[in-house]
């Protein structure tokens, strides 16, 4: 019997971990998920495999080849444009003459296929579908099945007003090849959503297997770390590569360890792994090929891929850290985070619950990494540089960072302290403008906005109306891309050092005061403050002086 695996998957909400490779290529303890689901095909005798594959293609023919290393012959059907579950398996429709199998090779399972093909012959079925109870039914589709078996109803993601039974599609199907021949081929088509439920108006017989053994979709990161844990467990009953030990401590070939002792069950090491004297591989860990964990660093619930270099006195703790990665010595990574490959985590940064880092960033020595760094090249040490905050405008500058870092500024201050802002003209400038001002107002401080003028006028403002902080948003003169964010303090001077720490470690660590409904800032707009800048500018020159030396002005205006 031939299978047909569908590899299509791009894994959005895997992300970082999807962005360079495809879904069914995530490893689980030591393999791609999808290796494991070729090993449960050849165990059933299904040797003659069909690979629909879309997003990265290549990743996949390139690690499964032709199949022989695995035991299986393996072709591929490659979608050009998405085809959908059921359109990706009719492209490869001149394959498949008889009876076969579909199982994703995302989700991961030891479900025994040969009793479902058992059943789906002892009921003559046109459709068989694997199905499975589950906690919560929400994020899959329902299918309802009578005593027989014989589906009666489908429900695609219900809410829970919409749940009428537990049992699940697991995305395992038994087909004959004829009902092939109702999927369209001028657009995506789904199996769930459109395929099986025009079979059921057509009287066709469609039935569900419900399944006790077991199966997990790696949908979302959870997932995929709840996977590796279960597999640790023998949740799933896995080809785990390596040497068992006691308790359920799995060493690949060539691991160079100093005592067994350092490794706490239950956990996996990859081939060729370095773990240094002193270090810890706490329970539930999981390290691929060629990780190296130095002196006094320490992994626990936590997946690494290949070739991840773990500094001194690092501590994991409930991350997932993708392959190549260099991690700085006494860096700290805490529960949920995700980090993609090659990304490199600079001495003493810490990176804080759930954020994720997207491929090939730089994290220098230091940082606090409080949000996810997707566009951004680097999450520096430091918020400060020469003249303000800086960055490229909605890459490092974001509406999101501008109210945070206002925030910070007005928790700095006290409730109702006065600040003064401007801005250059750009419509960038504006918005980053506007955002701060949201900060400031949520932190019970007032703004007097003067729009557009140049920052000499806000300083002056600052200095005469004895303001208690202002800042300027204008672009760099170098790259019209950049904005740069200036503060100023009374008596319209640059924010000293200690302000400036002040204003860092509320940003860093997130410590934002609020104020109460009634509390929150206001927003005025000075009249006239031009002209009173011109006014004070004229009446401290000397203006016969001037006149009697004949200057040449050149003039420029944002």
């Amino acid at each position: 019997m031939k299978a047909v695996v569908m590899a299509g998957g791009e894994g959005t909400r895997l992300r970082p971990l999807t962005s360079n490779q495809p879904k069914p290529m995530v490893p689980v303890v030591g393999k791609p998920c999808m290796e494991h689901i070729v090993e449960l095909l050849r165990g059933h005798g299904m040797e003659d495999v069909i690979v629909t594959v879309a997003f990265l293609p290549q990743a996949i023919r390139s690690y499964f080849g032709d199949g022989e290393s695995l035991g299986v012959n393996i072709e591929y059907s490659v979608e050009e444009s998405p085809l959908g579950t059921a359109g990706s398996v009719r492209l490869a429709s001149g394959k498949l003459d008889d009876t076969f199998v579909v199982i994703s090779g995302d989700a991961l399972t030891d479900v025994d296929l040969g009793k479902i093909v058992e059943f789906h012959r002892k009921k003559e079925a046109a459709v068989t579908i694997g199905l499975k109870s589950v906690e919560n039914p929400l994020e899959f589709g329902i299918v309802v099945t009578d005593d027989g078996g014989r589906i009666e109803r489908f429900l695609e993601k219900p809410s829970w007003g919409q749940v009428f039974s537990d049992t699940i599609n697991t995305g395992i199907y038994v087909l004959e090849p004829e009902v092939l021949r109702h999927v369209p081929t001028d657009r995506p088509y789904d199996f769930s959503k459109e395929l099986f439920p025009l079979l059921l108006e057509m009287g066709r017989p469609l039935y569900g297997y419900v399944f006790d053994e077991y199966w997990q979709d790696i949908g979302d990161l959870d997932q995929f770390r709840q996977a590796n844990f279960d597999a640790l467990d023998e949740a799933v009953q896995l080809n785990i590569p390596g040497i068992r030990l006691r308790g359920n401590v799995w060493l690949g070939e060539g691991v160079e360890l100093d005592d067994l002792e350092q490794i706490e069950a239950p956990a996996f090491v990859g081939n060729y792994a370095r773990i240094a004297p002193g270090a810890t591989v706490a329970p539930y860990s999981v390290l691929g090929a060629s990780v190296t964990l130095r002196e006094q660093a320490r992994t626990s619930r936590t997946v690494v891929d290949s070739r991840t270099y773990i500094g001194r006195s690092a501590v994991i703790e409930g991350a997932i850290l993708g392959r190549g990665c260099d991690v700085g010595s006494h860096v700290l990574v805490q529960e949920g985070a995700a980090i993609g490959d090659e990304v490199s985590l600079g001495t003493q940064s810490v990176v804080h619950p759930r954020v994720r880092i997207y491929p090939n960033k730089e994290v220098e020595t230091g940082a606090q990494v409080t949000e996810s760094l997707i566009w951004e090249s680097r999450a520096a040490s430091r918020l400060w540089g020469r003249e303000g905050v800086s960055g490229l405008i909605n890459v490092d500058i974001t509406p999101e960072v501008a109210v945070r870092l206002a925030a910070a500024l007005g928790t700095a201050l006290k409730r109702g302290d006065r600040v003064v802002c401007s801005r250059d003209a750009p419509p960038g400038c504006r918005m980053i403008k506007r955002a701060m001002i949201a900060g400031l107002n949520s932190t019970g401080v007032d703004i007097a906005d003067l729009r557009v003028l140049p920052a000499a006028v806000n300083r002056h403002l600052l200095k005469t109306e004895s303001f208690d902080a202002g800042f300027h948003v204008g672009v760099s003169y170098t790259d019209p891309e950049i904005v740069e964010i200036r503060f100023f303090e009374h008596p319209g001077i640059q924010l000293t050092a200690s302000m400036q720490k002040e204003i860092e470690k509320h940003f860093t660590r997130l410590e934002l005061r609020r104020a109460a409904h009634n509390a929150v800032g206001s927003v005025s707009y000075p009249a006239r403050v031009r002209e009173t800048y011109a006014e004070d500018l004229l009446a401290t020159l000397d203006r016969k002086a001037i006149r009697e030396r004949g200057f040449r002005i050149v003039s420029a205006s944002s």
